[in-house]
């Protein structure tokens, strides 16, 4: 997976590398997807949600520069796969899921692996977790028709953030920094993401 996926497609960072390494992707899908954990693509982890294919998970990894003394904020907590990679690189990961048997699986799993620099919560993902802003990072893993104005208040100047950001059938993946003058935008390319549902996402 890391050499023919994700080093072969220009992910580049040793520390990002490494993260993937130290990770067990099987440990993050269903019992009867084992046998695909480290495939070239995503797989259903039930609730109507997604692992994310393992080159999409280093591409955003790689992109939001995580340092060893960064708090990240990711919206979308899922299988527990991205958060994670990101407790191995950052000091604080604080995941917020919205679908609650999912996000309760998902804490206790990462409890159980030894995680102890990752918090998640369960709720509303779109207003962020406003007690523990700012953040140097903030990655949202489903797909939202604008930036979230609650999300870009909690991201500390000088800070990163990734979102996939489109209709409900394809999206581009931006990373946008924020900067002393203003929103800097890179567009990543082309992607496809669940939907992120929420008062400041898409309605249910």
């Amino acid at each position: 997976m890391i050499n023919q996926q994700l080093i072969a497609r220009g992910i580049k960072d040793e520390k990002v590398l490494e993260a993937f390494r130290r990770v067990p992707r099987h440990k993050f899908v269903r019992p009867e997807d084992k046998d695909s954990s480290y495939d070239d693509g995503p797989l259903p982890i039930g609730q109507g949600q997604t692992i994310s294919q393992p080159y999409i998970v280093a591409l955003m990894t790689e992109a939001l520069e995580i340092e060893g003394n960064d708090k990240v904020l990711e919206i979308g907590t899922g299988s527990g796969y991205q958060a994670a990679i990101l407790a191995e690189l950052a000091r604080e990961v604080y995941s917020i899921e919205r679908v609650s048997q999912l996000g309760e699986i998902t804490q206790n799993k990462l409890k159980d692996m030894g995680y102890t620099n990752i918090f998640i919560k369960i709720g509303d993902g779109t207003k962020g977790w406003g007690e523990n802003a700012p953040y140097n990072a903030i990655i949202i893993t489903a797909a939202s028709p604008k930036v979230p104005s609650s999300l870009w208040k909690q991201l500390a100047m000088g800070g990163r953030m990734i979102i996939p950001v489109g209709d409900l059938t394809s999206q581009n993946l931006l990373l946008l920094k924020k900067t002393d003058k203003g929103r800097v935008k890179y567009n990543l390319g082309g992607c496809r993401f669940v939907p992120l549902l929420g008062e400041n996402g898409w309605r249910d």
